[in-house]
């Protein structure tokens, strides 16, 4: 027996040439990452690993990671797919559509079954043994220890210290940019494409929201006399409304209506808790039509904002989980007292002991210049005197499948995750751009939803992060690679500590800092998500890209 094949692939039809012989070069690209995973199965043996492989199971499919396809247009979530492979017990965390956001997810879910504190083992370990059964061996010990996670409860307080996050983006907005510049509106926009909505039911559900989640109407106000910037929670949920409609006749029209709202700098007041924003915005279709105020009919739009300061990119996926399932389920009005507030993990955030972390990035930054800025190739330097416009120019560059494919691939192969692959072609990027400047330091973001609790909270967690690498011009692009992922493992660590104690140690300058002008993130985005049901309505997200966006730095990949 020979030349026999190790890998099948079921595809629904092939792809023929002109003259009726199959195209070799339409058939679908097999990926690296999946042969990997089903080369060799092994099952977990022990009940430890059972559960291992059950919480993996759970979070790798329940976050709809998009897997191969024998149509490459064709998106499947990994739900699909769960009856369709398993999970050998052998196989790398990152060979199966891994990253790092879902290991932190991972790590937590561990902290919560198995009752463990951070010191008892690091989620670096996690990283650095990645299969079902290293990491078995990792949490039987700790499960034979018996240790005890402490867990967070509420203080019951409605009034306190602002979170680091929040004094990082009420800063950055003071002493950065103009106040005449909305710099930090975040939007939300979605479409209806079929039944209609109630504008009451609406309404009461997104009351309901604002009364379970006390951030979204949280005041922030810098207390000069003991110079803290403090926040309170206000009673807006009683009030709040939306805001008057306004109509759009083509897709231009509608663009530019978003934009306007996108850029309003008077969208949101800070002082007085209106940090959230709802609209709808209604198709025109003629000019003597007569709406029905109380219904949101198919290709009308609905406009939700928040400030920057009570949200971040994981917190859009919550709010909209909890508006469909309070729409749909018509929840009466309940406020548990009991229940973990923003407000709570702001006072818990800061009982933690930052020793270790500071002492990490005083180390980390050791010998930095601050006044050597990345020696970019521009038009025109900015000078220290001049004002951020806050103005953006933006191109989209596009990857086909095999490329992305072989960008996957290779994570896969060297078990690093996407993100730390995209910094390494980043650094080397600028590297070349900067005519081989070695000492690179740019700035990055961490979801910084380090605890349990803090998972399924709305509010502003994101840190950003100086990312710091000297450069040795002999290195391979592998070595490079390496590098980054020790790099990124370390900080991982250590994210929880803020921005502006890391300026504040090390004498920056937060309006001229070099770090802060050059931004690297990566986005693991899924069109699965954009379909919303609310009873029998749906609703579709509409992509802000093509829309007028404001520049937060001066280069930005992403």
């Amino acid at each position: 027996m020979y030349m026999v094949p190790s890998h099948f692939m079921s595809v629904s039809s092939f792809p023929l040439s002109p003259n009726g012989k199959i195209d070799r070069k339409a058939l679908p690209k097999i990926s690296l990452s999946v042969l990997q995973h089903e080369d060799i199965y092994t099952t977990p043996n022990t009940e430890l690993e059972k559960m291992i492989t059950n919480i993996w199971q759970e979070i790798l499919y329940t976050d709809r990671l998009i897997i191969q396809h024998d149509d490459p247009t064709k998106i499947v979530s990994g739900i699909d797919r769960q009856t369709s492979f398993l999970i050998s017990t052998t196989a790398s965390f990152f060979s199966v559509g891994g990253n790092s956001l879902l290991l932190v997810k991972i790590y937590q879910r561990y902290q919560s079954k198995f009752n463990f504190e951070s010191e008892a083992l690091s989620i670096r370990s996690l990283f650095d043994y990645n299969t079902i059964l290293e990491h078995a061996k990792l949490l039987e010990p700790i499960i034979i220890d018996g240790a005890q996670l402490k867990q967070w409860h509420t203080v019951h307080i409605n009034d306190g210290i602002a979170s680091y996050a929040q004094e990082r983006i009420f800063l950055d907005e003071q002493v950065r940019f103009s106040h005449q510049i909305a710099i930090y509106n975040e939007l939300m926009v979605l479409r209806v494409t079929k039944g209609l909505l109630s504008v009451n039911r609406l309404l009461q559900a997104l009351r309901y929201i604002l009364s379970r989640h006390k951030i979204l109407r949280t005041s922030l106000v810098f207390n000069d006399e003991d110079s803290i910037l403090k926040q309170s929670i206000t009673d807006k949920h009683l009030t709040f409304t939306l805001a008057a409609d306004q109509t759009f006749k083509n897709e231009t029209d509608l663009h530019n209506i978003i934009s306007q709202i996108n850029t309003n700098p008077n969208l949101f007041d800070l002082s007085s808790g209106r940090v959230f924003y709802c609209q709808i915005l209604r198709q025109q279709t003629t000019s003597d039509e007569n709406h029905d105020k109380e219904i949101i009919t198919k290709s009308d739009v609905l406009v939700i904002g928040f400030h920057h300061v009570v949200i971040d990119q994981l917190t859009f996926s919550i709010f909209l989980n909890d508006l469909c399932n309070t729409y749909n389920s018509n929840i009466a009005w309940l406020d548990n007292d009991e229940s973990l507030q923003y407000i709570d993990y702001s006072i818990h955030e800061r009982l933690i002991d930052m020793t270790p972390s500071r002492e990490f990035w005083r180390s980390q930054l050791n010998g930095f210049n601050q006044e050597c800025r990345l020696l970019l190739p521009v038009d025109r330097h900015c000078l220290q005197s001049d004002q951020r416009s806050g103005y953006a120019s933006i191109a989209h560059i596009s990857f086909d499948n095999e490329v992305s494919m072989s960008f996957l691939d290779y994570a896969s192969s060297h078990q690093v995750t996407p993100f730390q692959l995209g910094l390494a072609a980043f650094y080397t990027f600028l590297f070349k751009l900067t005519y081989r400047q070695n000492d690179l330091c740019i700035s990055c973001h961490n979801a910084n939803r380090y605890r349990t609790e803090l998972q399924t909270m709305i509010g502003m967690f994101v840190s950003t992060l100086p990312y710091r690498i000297q450069v040795d011009s002999d290195w391979s692009f592998d070595e490079l690679v390496g590098h980054i992922r020790e790099k990124c493992l370390s900080i991982l660590e250590h994210s929880h500590y803020p921005l502006q104690h890391i300026l504040r140690d090390s004498h920056f300058d937060q309006s001229t800092v070099p770090f802060l002008q050059t931004v690297f993130d990566f986005i693991t985005e899924s069109s699965v998500n954009d379909q919303l049901t609310f009873d029998d309505v749906s609703l579709q997200r509409i992509s802000l890209k093509q829309i007028s966006e404001v520049a937060k730095f001066d280069f930005t990949l992403k």
